[in-house]
């Protein structure tokens, strides 16, 4: 099992080259990213991992991800947002 990533890298990991994304991850990992288990936390830094263009789309609903997991967190932060 990897490691995960310090709070401080997960916060720069989420400054994105787009805006729509940025105000979805950051409060993210402020609000919720603790509440996660350990394997949603690798999840989320799998996430981080995917192209700005691919997240906006999921995101904003254009697409779903392959991968199921992603999109089930994609699912979970959303969810947050909307609250």
């Amino acid at each position: 099992m990897s490691e995960l990533m310090s709070k401080p890298r997960l916060r720069w990991a989420c400054r994105r080259g787009m805006l729509e994304l940025d105000v979805l991850l950051a409060p993210f990992v402020e609000e919720g990213y603790d509440a996660l288990s350990l394997d949603d936390k690798q999840v989320f830094e799998r996430l981080l991992a995917c192209d700005d263009p691919d997240l906006f789309a999921w995101f904003m609903g254009h697409a779903k991800s392959d991968d199921v997991e992603l999109q089930r967190l994609i699912g979970v932060i959303l969810d947050r947002v909307r609250v």
